[in-house]
């Protein structure tokens, strides 16, 4: 398929989805397109995070990897952890190919992993929500390394991509969270380990300020303290 016509279908398949399904689905098929096996959508992991399980939110990795992948505690051993990847650009690489591959970190364990699931080539691109988290999508399989024009093709796609999921997934929490923007973005804050003296700087605020938004938030969520506020924020999705 020429590289016009599979994106103009490609980027058709992405704007039909309606649902996070919908987004997943274009993503398994812009994977299988460009000749790669698996993907996978990630919150850009925090450094109290230490589960892949925890950081993704969609994907089709086989639960054999993501299983050994925990259990060895990778994460912050990771690509997606990396300072190479602070760039707006998708990128891609081979993990037996160290100039490619040069600031990627890839110890011997993870490549060993990889291997055994035959996804030795990864493309990984940043992207960031309106609100401010950011996220990552990496597609992987056992062809060779892209072309620049086949990377420039896909990060056009999975930018368009990312724009529908992100629209899906903000419209998601405001329909179901009873918290008010204010009181979310303080929440947020607090859940990447800012205190209330930061985040009141942060946000031109007094600290007392912040923590009568903090106090709301508990209240509304039934929670006991912050600790539990942010957990089950996460657990309902409400913050990434």
């Amino acid at each position: 398929m020429i590289t016009l016509e599979r994106q103009a279908i490609l980027s058709t398949e992405v704007s039909a989805a309606q649902s996070r399904q919908g987004v997943s689905d274009a993503l398994a098929r812009i994977t299988h397109e460009f000749g790669f096996r698996c993907f996978a959508l990630i919150r850009l992991p925090q450094t109290e995070d230490m589960l892949l399980d925890r950081v993704i939110l969609e994907t089709n990795l086989p639960r054999d990897y993501m299983y050994e992948f925990d259990q060895r505690r990778l994460l912050h051993k990771c690509f997606v952890c990396s300072p190479a990847l602070e760039t707006n650009l998708p990128l891609c690489w081979n993990i037996d190919d160290t100039v490619a591959a040069a600031g990627i970190p890839f110890p011997s364990d993870l490549a060993d992993l990889h291997r055994r699931h035959k996804l030795t080539t990864t493309v990984a691109m940043v992207l960031h929500s309106l609100d401010g988290s950011s996220f990552c999508i990496r597609i992987d399989g056992n062809r060779p390394r892209l072309t620049q024009v086949e990377l420039n093709e896909i990060g056009m796609i999975l930018l368009h991509a990312f724009g529908v999921f992100d629209r899906i997934r903000r419209a998601e929490a405001r329909a179901v969270t009873p918290l008010t923007t204010r009181e979310l973005e303080v929440l947020r804050w607090t859940s990447q380990g800012k205190t209330s003296v930061e985040i009141g700087k942060i946000l031109s605020l007094s600290d007392h300020t912040i923590n009568a938004y903090m106090n709301n938030a508990i209240k509304k969520l039934d929670c006991v303290n912050r600790t539990q506020l942010v957990a089950k924020a996460l657990r309902l999705k409400l913050i990434v």
